[in-house]
């Protein structure tokens, strides 16, 4: 009697045991997940995704997470390289497309991603000017990517984008863009009426040379002028009588008058 209470005793330890085995050695990995599988501290395989089983003991299995990361890198001081300082900070899109190097070469390919993202924003930027780090971030966005992605390819790391976020500014160099644009609009509008006082005096000069081409024109033109002042009757308009007109007038009398 004895023995058999004994023997049915370790017949239900060791069912037990078996149950409490199996359940330690099964994983279920979802979709977007992978198992990194180590056998006895080396790589043995990446299992997954679905059902799979780990020895225990013998197996370890460290899971890896396949969506995009989505990273708010904090703000950096920068100096642009017309020694302006500013605070610039972006947001940093990456996934992981090898589970076995984003776990065996580097400790932790988060943090590193990040460190990484944070240094390489300050060095490309640092090597532009402010204006440029104004007008052209997508410009920048695209060389800050292809640098990271560059570097981060050896831990199985793929940066999707990097956007920049805000360049802050502190008050002094707002209040002086503000003056530059200001100087600039002036210069603008300086420029355009140079512009169109150059081209009114060429037409000037081009319909003078046509006048002086036909005595007649210009004194067609310089009654229109009278005409034109004997309208206005708010005042007395004293005006010379040029000299060639006389002549022409002297001219018309000379025929018109009868012959002897």
């Amino acid at each position: 009697m004895f023995f058999d209470l004994a023997f049915n005793f370790g017949l239900s330890s060791l069912i037990i045991l078996a149950l409490a085995l199996l359940a330690a050695s099964i994983r279920v990995l979802r979709e977007y997940e992978r198992g990194v599988v180590f056998q006895l501290g080396r790589f043995w395989a990446v299992k997954g995704p679905g059902l799979i089983i780990v020895l225990p003991v013998v197996q370890q299995m460290v899971r890896v997470d396949l969506r995009t990361v989505v990273h708010d890198v904090p703000k950096q001081d920068v100096i642009s390289r017309d020694n302006v300082s500013v605070k610039v900070n972006a947001v940093l899109y990456f996934r992981v497309v090898d589970p076995e190097r984003a776990i065996v070469q580097v400790e932790n390919f988060f943090e590193a991603t990040s460190q990484l993202a944070q240094t390489t924003l300050r060095s490309v930027l640092g090597k532009h000017e402010l204006d440029t780090m104004l007008a052209e971030r997508e410009r920048l966005n695209i060389d800050i990517q292809q640098v990271l992605d560059a570097q981060t390819d050896a831990w199985g790391i793929k940066v999707l984008n990097v956007e920049i976020k805000h360049v802050d500014l502190d008050e002094s160099m707002v209040r002086a863009i503000a003056r530059q644009a200001e100087a600039e609009r002036e210069r603008r509008a300086k420029v355009i009426h140079a512009e169109g006082e150059l081209q009114a005096s060429e037409k000037l000069m081009q319909a003078a040379q046509v006048l002086s081409q036909q005595a007649g024109a210009m004194q067609l033109r310089y009654m229109q002028t009278l005409s034109s002042i004997a309208g206005d009757k708010s005042s007395t308009i004293v005006f010379p009588l040029p000299i060639e007109l006389l002549k022409g007038m002297a001219e018309l009398s000379v025929k018109d008058a009868p012959q002897a």
